[in-house]
């Protein structure tokens, strides 16, 4: 008998030794037929331990054998049927195997099922995303991987870990910069969201929360929560916005009136752009550029200004526009960074990449 076909006491298993002449031909369903084979195993250990051996009699056991069922463990994002046995406790209870306890987690499941919905596959797809068409391990009813199934798995473990999420402690994290930005998923709903950034470059989530609309309260009421987790309002950090109202009042509030704030300047650009005729865009955006790259403030705030003045007879309302909000547009030159990290703190792509992910997965 080939020693590669035997168990670990030395007896053969069928199924393995099966699977093993298929492998060539089906390596998917070898590695199912092994591992339920091997999950058997530890089940009958299980059944051994608590029971004794099968027809054997053991004193003082703390249960004993009710016969067999079938259920369910995950296998390629779905799930196949096992046949298990089941054990009664001297009091009738049922008794869960330890073994079959830990293959029948949900949570693998769930987590496959979140990571192809975040890379864009749809509900109505996963099951060929998650078995060959054209293989031998097939998906019949209650496998796992329809639509609706693999939705509520998607909701479930995504409700578990925003829960979480939203209750993490912050107070460890050494945060340099903060980006709020909001996206508006309905006419009625919109999500305001923070993220950090630390001392070594490192990004992360820090909270979200729903609005009618990127109102005060709503932009408090997610500051608030920042502070309740241990964001100290006492360290002085650079924030970035795109320039709402709303946002700039509730920071200072929370943070202080001198709390440095830097308005996004491609936010700044669009809405200069869209109030000026076609001809003059590529002239205003270069003299833009050139002034956000200066490594002096005050150099720049004059060629912002010179800019307006040529505008005031081309194009009027658009000058106090330009000027608007100058200070803070220029925070990160007075802060004197160095140009490529200006370049990145300048404006909100950091979050905004964040939520054009929170678009494609939510646009349906």
């Amino acid at each position: 008998m080939d020693k590669s076909r035997e168990t670990s006491d030395g007896m053969p298993e069928p199924a393995v030794a099966e699977a093993w002449q298929l492998v060539g031909a089906s390596f998917e369903r070898f590695c199912l037929t092994a591992g339920v084979s091997a999950l058997r195993r530890m089940m009958e250990q299980d059944a051994v331990e608590l029971c004794g051996p099968r027809y054997g009699h053991k004193d003082g056991k703390a249960a004993h054998r009710w016969g067999k069922t079938e259920g369910k463990i995950g296998f390629h994002g779905g799930k196949v049927s096992l046949t298990r046995p089941r054990v009664r406790a001297r009091d009738g209870q049922e008794m869960v195997l330890p073994s079959w306890e830990a293959a029948q987690s949900e949570d693998l499941l769930g987590r496959w099922a979140m990571n192809l919905m975040l890379i864009n596959v749809s509900t109505r797809r996963f099951g060929r995303a998650v078995r060959l068409p054209e293989g031998d391990i097939p998906a019949p009813a209650c496998a796992g991987v329809s639509k609706s199934a693999v939705s509520r798995r998607f909701v479930a473990l995504s409700a578990a870990q925003m829960k979480q999420w939203m209750a993490t402690d912050l107070s460890k994290l050494d945060l340099l910069v903060i980006q709020i930005d909001g996206i508006h998923i309905e006419n009625d709903l919109v999500l305001l969201a923070a993220v950090g950034i630390d001392g070594d470059g490192v990004k992360h989530p820090l909270g979200v929360l729903e609005g009618a609309t990127e109102n005060a309260a709503v932009v408090q009421a997610l500051l608030d929560n920042l502070v309740e987790r241990g964001l100290d309002p006492k360290v002085c950090r650079l924030f970035i916005i795109d320039g709402s109202k709303a946002l700039r009042k509730a920071i200072r509030r929370t943070f202080g009136k001198h709390t440095p704030i830097q308005r996004c300047q491609v936010h700044k650009g669009r809405n200069i752009m869209e109030r000026l005729p076609k001809h003059l865009h590529a002239p205003v955006r270069r003299t833009l550029r050139q002034a956000w790259e200066l490594d002096d403030a005050v150099k720049a705030e004059r060629l912002i200004g010179n800019l307006a003045r040529r505008l005031e007879q081309m194009a009027p309302g658009v000058s106090a526009t330009i000027l608007e909000g100058m200070d803070e547009l220029l925070t990160v030159v007075r802060l004197k960074l160095p140009l490529q990290l200006r370049r990145s703190l300048a404006c909100t792509n950091i979050i905004e990449n964040m939520m054009g992910s929170v678009r494609r997965v939510c646009r349906t």
